[in-house]
């Protein structure tokens, strides 16, 4: 038995802590988990009745053109339908780019720290990794420029950024993409694309036309509540996609995501909603770090990193003991952070108190 050499050690992906498991380690009757960004409010009321339509025909085939929702999104976002292609999530088309594209002769450039599944299939290709390192807590895109040679094929652009919920702005993404060759691909990725309210974010999908070497990777997973049933896209020139279509497993997305996030994207209402209550969470974390002292990054995301100057993973046990799930920078690339997800009002109450508790124990422990 002789896998690749590369992936021999490799960590397997490790998402946060689950709440039963927590409750049973711990002894506690109620935890609240805000370590993995996604919608504490769960997705639109028209969800559960597409889910359980969709469920009475669990024993047929998904569309593996994923017809409807290709529709959907492509009337939604005013592109041909052409210019799609769907995943279980978007890590999914993240592993067919890197699929169709790196190889052990090839590079690809990134940001550190950044969305770490960029890194983890281009490892498995054998591809070389040139990560260059954030500034202020964003992308530095003309460090990024500098790394590109002939052997780039991908250049990832997390915007806005995961673990930093910093953004790149339109101005500076402009500048990027016009310097790059134009047989080197640029991914946006844009999970968080729903949350964002700052007006001078980039209009990606309107660059489309000019960049043909353009993805713009989007996802069910966070704003629409969809975590679970695993669906997201790309959207890039009909050329494009017709390159990276083959290496897209057949029925790669279920009928009951395929339907139930046609009913999610039918409800803008909603992801308003969802968008301003999260500011308004946002908003309160800030104000305690002021309060208290604390840097932050500003945030564009549903989660903010916080720095409280005491190691990420006490800071994480300290909390984890009294009911509250985040994760801890050390992991992240911030050794004095915790990243923490804003939740429903009580939740985020709960945790600030939390916080502010670990933070008095902490310090004087440091003391004595």
């Amino acid at each position: 038995m002789k896998p690749k050499s590369q992936i021999i050690g490799m960590e397997p992906y490790k998402p946060g802590k689950p709440m039963e498991e927590v409750k049973r380690e711990l002894g506690l009757s109620e935890v609240h988990k805000l370590a993995s960004n996604e919608n504490p409010y769960g997705p639109s009321p028209a969800v559960p009745k597409a889910v359980f339509e969709a469920a009475k025909r669990a024993e047929v085939y998904p569309d593996g053109y994923a017809a409807e929702i290709r529709g959907a999104v492509a009337a939604c976002l005013d592109v041909h339908p052409s210019q799609l292609i769907f995943g279980a999530g978007s890590d999914e088309v993240i592993l067919m780019l890197c699929r169709a594209f790196l190889t052990p002769e090839t590079n690809t450039v990134m940001a550190a720290p950044s969305f770490s599944q960029y890194k983890h299939n281009a490892v498995i290709e054998g591809a070389e990794i040139r990560e260059v390192p954030l500034k202020n807590g964003s992308h530095d895109l003309p460090a990024m420029l500098q790394q590109i040679d002939e052997n780039t094929r991908i250049v990832w652009v997390c915007n806005p950024n995961n673990p930093t919920g910093t953004y790149t702005t339109a101005e500076e993404f402009d500048a990027f993409i016009k310097q790059v060759p134009s047989d080197v691909l640029v991914v946006s990725d844009e999970a968080y694309f729903e949350y964002v309210t700052a007006p001078d974010y980039p209009d990606t999908l309107s660059r489309l036309s000019d960049y043909p070497n353009l993805m713009v990777l989007r996802t069910f997973s966070k704003a629409y509540g969809l975590a679970s049933l695993r669906i997201g896209y790309g959207v890039a020139s009909p050329d494009l996609i017709e390159v990276l279509d083959p290496v897209r497993p057949p029925f790669n997305t279920t009928t009951i995501a395929q339907s139930a996030a046609i009913a999610a994207l039918d409800d803008q209402e909603y992801i308003k909603n969802c968008r301003d209550r999260n500011r308004k969470a946002l908003d309160q974390f800030v104000d305690f770090c002021k309060k208290h002292g604390l840097s932050y990054l500003p945030s564009q995301t549903n989660f903010l990193l916080l720095d409280t100057g005491i190691p990420g993973n006490k800071m994480f046990e300290a909390l984890l003991r009294k009911g509250i799930i985040v994760r801890s920078g050390e992991a992240l690339g911030f050794p004095t952070s915790i990243r923490v997800t804003a939740g429903k009002d009580e939740q985020n109450h709960l945790f600030l108190q939390a916080l502010e508790e670990s933070i008095k124990e902490n310090s004087t422990f440091a003391e004595h």
